[in-house]
């Protein structure tokens, strides 16, 4: 079976660095930290076993390597310099003989997402977009369906419409919510995504978040640093898909809004028994649907670069779905909150 490398680099700072540096992690300022991680060199973290074929009965082997670069850093550095970083992390998936290689968190949205990274190495690469966004579209409308919301009938906001993830999603939404929402930045990027979508509902573009409040379900996908979606933004009862990494959700939503339920967008249950030999930050048994990818296409024998860029394919989108359900991937609904109780 062929074999892969995950890159991903760390979201939390502090967290994240005392994973593998325990003393670095827990004493150096979180600024100094931003700012060494533009020298660190790329690393392995683990190598990760036990994840089988549920089509094949096959074992799949794979590498975990880590982009020294955290999310404020990547945003901040001149994007040739990102590049470079991931480049390196890239290379060094390569010596490792991998046979293809899966871009996780702002390592794949990052400049081009992802055309450069895979023209400037010889082995083929995926942002893993395509299943992030399949996963993350079927849990949010099961936990709907869960909870008695008729997504035909709802309004759907989507924050970050105009970027890759968000873009792709409202494609997907558009055919079957009643109304759409789109917010981003930028009303004349929005007004081109609506242009976009095929003639039926309503769909209505803005740049405030407070018109979040009209819909009763919502995809958050904006690529942001820091949290934007605050308890003031939410509807009574509505169900929120965090698909953003970081997230886009304020810590105080939860604390303050017990009758808002957030979902943890692309997130998969994996086949066989995997150790991933690292921390992911999900419970055993579970990966982000965007590694999922990767992993996926290996299984598969279908070493190409298969989500590269900034416009997703819908019939992508649903390949790969199809491909991760053969070989035994399915999405789940994580985490479950919410005064309504449990989702399952």
């Amino acid at each position: 079976m062929a074999t892969f490398a995950f890159i991903i680099h760390p979201i939390d700072p502090r967290g994240d660095v005392k994973k593998r540096f325990k003393l670095l992690g827990t004493y150096l300022p979180i600024s100094v930290i931003h700012f060494l991680s533009a020298y660190f060199p790329p690393l392995i973290l683990s190598q990760v076993k036990g994840i089988r074929s549920q089509a094949t009965g096959e074992e799949v082997k794979g590498w975990l390597l880590a982009c020294p670069l955290t999310a404020k850093r990547m945003i901040e550095v001149p994007v040739e310099f990102a590049y470079r970083k991931i480049i390196a992390t890239c290379k060094l998936a390569e010596k490792l003989g991998v046979d293809i290689i899966g871009l996780g968190a702002f390592t794949s949205v990052v400049g081009d997402a992802g055309v450069t990274v895979a023209r400037s190495i010889s082995v083929p690469v995926t942002t893993g977009n395509s299943y992030a966004v399949a996963a993350s579209v079927k849990a949010l409308k099961e936990a709907a369906l869960k909870r008695g919301i008729n997504v035909r009938e709802s309004t759907v906001a989507i924050l970050g419409a105009t970027g890759s993830i968000g873009k792709a999603t409202t494609k997907l939404l558009a055919s079957e919510a009643r109304r759409l929402i789109l917010l981003s930045r930028s009303l004349d990027r929005l007004s081109k995504v609506r242009d976009e979508l095929p003639t039926g509902g309503e769909v209505r573009i803005s740049t405030r978040l407070e018109d979040m409040r009209e819909a009763d379900l919502v995809v958050t996908a904006a690529g942001a640093v820091d949290p934007l979606v605050t308890p003031g933004h939410l509807k009574r009862g509505a169900i929120v898909c965090d698909i953003a990494i970081p997230s886009n959700i304020s810590p105080e939503v939860e604390r303050e809004r017990d009758d808002v339920v957030i979902l943890k967008g692309g997130v998969v249950e994996v086949p066989g028994e995997p150790d991933f030999g690292f921390d992911i930050r999900l419970p055993e048994g579970l990966a982000y649907a965007c590694m999922a990818e990767t992993i996926a296409l290996a299984m598969e024998k279908r070493l190409e670069c298969y989500t590269l860029g900034r416009d997703l394919e819908v019939e992508k989108i649903r390949e790969i779905e199809r491909i991760a359900e053969k070989h035994g991937f399915h999405p789940v609904i994580y985490p479950e909150m919410g005064a309504a109780g449990p989702l399952s």
